[in-house]
């Protein structure tokens, strides 16, 4: 059964949370047994895997787990104490990001220069900063940091979690995703200019909301700086010809799909 089948199952939330992390954890038990029968080609694929795709299964065990304590945690208490209680968890993640922050910056940079060291097993250099539990790891399903780009998404996903959970709006027990953050990758004018032409046509909260916190919303959710965005629209302004050409590519390629579906 699926994370997503059981997210829209009828259990109440510890269930659905306890049962996930049954699946996950037999997940990871797979793809533990199917390292032991695989070589890797070479360092680039071992890094491949430590930093790619072994952190993406453990950093659902990790945030699974931490939503179950919250959860199971949780006093019964009225909207205000809730609120407070969700905030307190949340600023306890500040902790993790400042200690790891010289990681952290690493990785979201998306580094490569010490990966070797990083996500390659049995090459620990004693003279980088190393968890304190390193010894207690399976050398060789571990390196340094693979678990600890696991905890980065880990608590990526839980801060978005607790933002939803401290927004009183919210505060009605609904499915939880652990789906990741989607990468913008057209042009950063591209995305300023659709989301002005959104703002204008009023989609989101009914037109109420602010343009600045339209773009914090999509800078967060897309992982992206978009810098200042009033002087990009002053540039868009200027295009001699065609001002809104994304918007007009986003127009073109719908049409070409809508007429590929009536061939």
């Amino acid at each position: 059964m699926s994370i997503d089948q059981i997210n829209r199952s009828d259990l109440d939330i510890i269930s659905r949370v306890e049962k996930i992390l049954m699946e996950t954890d037999e997940a990871i038990t797979s793809l533990k047994a199917l390292l032991r029968q695989y070589k890797f080609q070479d360092w680039s694929d071992e890094i491949q895997f430590f930093k790619i795709t072994k952190p993406q299964f453990v950093a659902l065990y990790i945030y699974y787990s931490k939503v179950l304590s919250i959860e199971a945690s949780k006093p019964y208490a009225n909207e205000a104490t809730l609120k407070s209680y969700f905030e307190n968890e949340r600023s306890g993640l500040l902790y993790f990001y400042n200690e790891q922050r010289e990681f952290i910056s690493y990785y979201r940079r998306k580094a490569t220069f010490l990966d070797k060291k990083y996500f390659v097993r049995f090459k620990f250099d004693f003279k980088l900063k190393l968890s304190p539990e390193l010894y207690s790891y399976d050398q060789e399903f571990c390196t340094s940091h693979d678990h600890l780009v696991a905890q980065i998404i880990a608590n990526d996903l839980l801060d978005e979690y607790l933002v939803h959970r401290i927004d009183l709006k919210d505060s009605i027990e609904k499915p939880i995703s652990a789906v990741g953050k989607l990468e913008w990758t057209a042009p950063k004018v591209a995305l300023i200019e659709l989301l002005f032409a959104l703002h204008q046509t009023k989609c989101f909260d009914g037109g109420q909301a602010d343009l600045a916190e339209v773009f914090r919303w999509a800078e967060n959710s897309m992982n992206i700086n978009l810098g200042n965005y009033h002087k990009t629209l002053s540039e868009i302004r200027l295009r001699k010809s065609d001002q809104t050409k994304f918007l007009s590519l986003l127009q073109k390629n719908l049409s070409q799909f809508l007429d590929d579906l009536d061939i």
